[in-house]
């Protein structure tokens, strides 16, 4: 029961003598959870040491302005950024790190699964775009069925890491350009049903409309084989963050790379010739696709300097060396083919298919490995040069 602005009499003095132990009066002397401290000033009337009216301090802020007086004891040669890096020890880190920063992701086998899977359907939907713009109809609407059977385990993929299939739901409930997750949502949804109508008008005889829905496709595919780069990159992963500029053309070169050999495997499987030419146009392509991946990841990974490490240790270390060797392997296969046959063609297609899903295993394990090296992510947060 309270009493005016306070608890009643009778509750006060019950409180007070609550607190005394033994004849001592233990009240904190900041005053007690519930009650004002006590608090009462030195001298009547005197003003609080260092404080200026009409927000005098602002002066001395850059919380409020540039045309400080702080400011202008700068005289342009650094001084103040210098003293202000001694004062956090410079761009190395001044003590050692004990404890962990930052935890690894939790993703499991699902979420590079649909790396790999999602980059397949996005290249076959430029492939299906490609075949249209050259007058081969008969093979776009392969490489649209390849592109529907790929992306189809896409959301049960992303639904099985989450735990919930409403927690996919959830995601749709917002639209947040800057987020490449909420994009990414979004652009997976819009290129299934566009892929998927796509599909429907083939099997419904509406060319016309299959080849609409189909560029449809292809234009959102540019982000969906790109975003899970950017996804990576925007963490604080060291490994993932100092690849920022890498990652996505990456992910588009192995996209690109994977859906066309996938399709060149189906167009083959349904009787194809070996001569036409668009099993031909796909082998340059696929060829073309991956030599170029294995060049950005090597002009990358120099870069990264000590944060390469993660790439070379444990089980990501071996899958990368298994992706670059079935890369070379199938680039080594495509100039035997004119003296083994076309046969080399559908070894080497399938041999970019394995390097493809290496390199997504490879990278989300890196990740990992990146993470738990607490020093390395201590450094990149210091300086946004390369780590030595």
């Amino acid at each position: 029961m309270s009493h005016g602005h306070g608890p009643a009499p009778e509750e006060a003095i019950r409180r007070r003598e609550a607190r005394r132990v033994g004849g001592r009066d233990i009240t904190p002397a900041v005053g007690v959870r519930g009650e004002p401290g006590p608090w009462r000033r030195a001298v009547e009337g005197a003003g609080v040491a260092l404080f200026r009216g009409g927000f005098g301090d602002a002066r001395w802020s850059y919380l409020y302005d540039k045309g400080t007086r702080y400011a202008a004891q700068d005289t342009g040669n650094g001084s103040i950024a210098a003293a202000a890096r001694a004062a956090r020890g410079g761009e190395e880190v001044p003590v050692p790190v004990v404890d962990p920063i930052t935890r690894p992701a939790v993703w499991t086998w699902e979420v590079p699964l649909y790396f790999w899977l999602g980059g397949i359907a996005t290249g076959a939907s430029f492939v299906g775009l490609a075949c249209d713009v050259a007058g081969d109809h008969r093979s776009a609407a392969i490489a649209r069925k390849v592109s529907i059977g790929a992306i189809g385990p896409g959301a049960p993929l992303l639904v099985l890491d989450l735990g919930r299939p409403e927690r996919f739901l959830h995601m749709l409930r917002i639209f947040k350009p800057r987020s490449a997750m909420s994009m990414g949502a979004w652009c997976l949804t819009l290129f299934s049903n566009l892929i998927g109508g796509a599909v429907a008008a083939d099997v419904l005889g509406r060319p016309r409309a299959a080849r609409a829905l189909g560029a449809g496709a292809a234009v959102a595919g540019t982000y969906l084989g790109s975003y899970t780069g950017v996804l990576l990159a925007a963490t604080a992963v060291p490994v993932w963050a100092r690849s920022r500029l890498f990652l996505p053309p990456i992910f588009v070169c192995t996209a690109t790379a994977t859906g066309a050999a996938a399709t060149r495997l189906v167009l083959a499987a349904t009787g194809v010739p070996a001569g036409h030419p668009t099993r031909r146009a796909l082998t340059s392509l696929e060829t073309l696709a991956m030599g170029s991946e294995l060049v950005l990841s090597g002009v990358n990974e120099r870069r990264l300097g000590r944060l390469a490490e993660a790439l070379d240790e444990g089980t990501p270390g071996r899958l990368f060396k298994v992706a670059k060797r079935s890369v070379q392997a199938g680039l080594a296969l495509r100039l035997l083919r004119r003296r083994a046959g076309p046969w080399v063609d559908d070894v080497a297609s399938g041999v970019f298919l394995l390097a493809g899903m290496a390199f997504r295993f490879a990278w989300v394990g890196a990740g990992r490995t990146s993470a738990r090296d607490h020093e390395a992510v201590a450094m990149t947060a210091r300086t946004k040069k390369r780590v030595p």
